[in-house]
């Protein structure tokens, strides 16, 4: 769903449900669209998408409409936590939150209690509500990446919550897989890759899924990628754009750049992405990205 929002066609087909229904429930319970521009029909935005699959999954449940849509209506992260739960309860105290400040949106602060709780139904549909609503970029930004830094400083401050952080990055990489693709008729031309014993991939992974979704194919090579092995891809597939992700300064070796530059013919652009990489001392040719979507746009460029 793009910044204009869905018709009401649109949102029942990806609801799954009849249009009548999303009429129904916009005259009974107030859950329309609010997105309204002078001279067009009312369209359905993101929190209206949210709401609507609050009510969708908790009459599901065997709720009464009416009380469905007063949950609905409320907090979104708390409706979101509500839907996706069902009738369980999510255990109490113990210190089992994640910290994420005051700027952090609804949607991040539900997935953080459903990462807690290991509820993976419910992360699920939470950051599938935010890809699918909000496009990968923003989702990455303001929903994903405030609760894996805040799993990541559990961890230090506690030494615990691994298997949070491992089951949210696997639901994440699930979501991002299920982005649709461009054609298969169409040759990638990027590259993404993670450096040699560099474990972290789901940085690049997002990237793929935001270059998906402007239509840009790519390769995603993955994890721990040898720098035989990547040059060797380099020089049988020719990029135009080459991005390599070091998350860990163990992982970010200079050298490994200078092997890419010195291929035949080097890609376009050759990028060091992560803060694994030294500050300085990267080659004059090397290009670095500030954020996921300034890596977009100039692997879309290139």
């Amino acid at each position: 769903m793009g910044n204009d929002g869905l018709s009401a066609g649109a949102a029942a087909r990806r609801l799954g449900v009849a249009v009548t229904t999303l009429r129904t429930w916009h005259q009974r319970y107030g859950l329309g669209p609010s997105r309204h521009e002078p001279g067009h029909h009312r369209r359905y935005t993101v929190e209206d998408m949210v709401r609507l699959q609050v009510m969708q999954r908790l009459t599901a449940q065997g709720v009464a409409p009416a009380e469905a849509a007063a949950w609905a209506q409320r907090d979104p992260s708390s409706s979101l936590e509500i839907a996706g739960a069902g009738s369980s309860e999510a255990p109490a105290g113990g210190g089992q939150t994640i910290a994420l400040g005051p700027h952090a949106n609804p949607a991040a602060r539900g997935l953080a209690r459903a990462a807690m709780r290991l509820d993976g139904p419910s992360m699920r549909f939470i950051i599938e509500g935010a890809v699918t609503g909000r496009g990968v970029i923003p989702a990455w930004q303001h929903v994903i990446t405030p609760v894996l830094i805040g799993i990541g400083e559990r961890y230090e401050a506690t030494k615990r919550f691994i298997e949070v952080e491992h089951l949210l990055s696997r639901t994440v990489t699930e979501v991002l897989a299920g982005v649709p693709r461009p054609p298969r008729d169409r040759e990638p031309r990027a590259l993404l890759a993670a450096t040699d014993e560099e474990q972290h991939t789901l940085p690049l992974e997002a990237l793929a899924a935001a270059l998906a979704e402007v239509g840009v194919p790519t390769r995603l090579m993955g994890a721990r990628m040898p720098s035989h092995a990547l040059v060797d891809a380099v020089a049988r597939t020719g990029p135009a754009a080459v991005v390599l992700w070091s998350q860990l300064p163990a992982t970010g070796r200079v050298e490994q750049l200078e092997e890419l530059l010195g291929v035949p013919n080097p890609p376009l652009i050759l990028a060091a992405a992560g803060p694994g990489w030294p500050t300085d001392g990267l080659p004059p040719a090397v290009t670095t990205f500030s954020d996921l979507a300034s890596a977009v746009r100039a692997v879309a460029a290139a």
